[in-house]
């Protein structure tokens, strides 16, 4: 599983080096993809395959689902872990992201956010402030 915080830097390239503890995860290959909040998100391939499958049930005559598919779907592209177990970002995603140099890299169970660290930073802070109100909304959920 993909768990913690780990502050690095884009290169010129628009590279980034994924954590070693994440690495062989990602070995079979990993799709990367506008994710929500402004974020990356960066699935390893199963993962990607599975969700992909259920974006393509989503009804075709709701234009939500039709505007949430295209944005996961159209954004999307294959990366593939180089030797020092970099990816490359795609300009365009890097523009949706505004990721210029510092990035955060998240790891969330099943798949890894990637972040632009002043985003990163502020959104981190309105949850920590408000982590008392949303675990009650949440507390439906059994073990939280």
């Amino acid at each position: 599983m993909f768990i913690g915080e780990f502050h690095h830097n884009l290169d010129i390239k628009g590279r980034i080096a994924i954590p070693s503890k994440f690495r062989s995860k990602l070995s079979e290959g990993a799709v990367i993809t506008r994710g929500l909040d402004n974020c990356l998100t960066l699935y390893p391939k199963k993962v990607w395959l599975e969700l992909a499958e259920k974006l393509s049930t989503l009804s075709i005559v709701k234009a939500n689902s039709r505007a949430f598919a295209r944005f996961m779907l159209s954004g999307a592209m294959d990366v593939d872990l180089d030797g020092q177990g970099r990816i490359i970002i795609p300009e365009y995603l890097r523009e949706y992201a505004n990721t210029i140099k510092k990035i955060v890299i998240v790891g969330l169970f099943d798949k890894i956010e990637i972040w632009a660290e002043e985003r990163w930073i502020k959104y981190k802070a309105s949850t920590e402030k408000n982590s008392n109100e949303i675990a009650e909304k949440l507390g439906e959920i059994e073990g939280i």
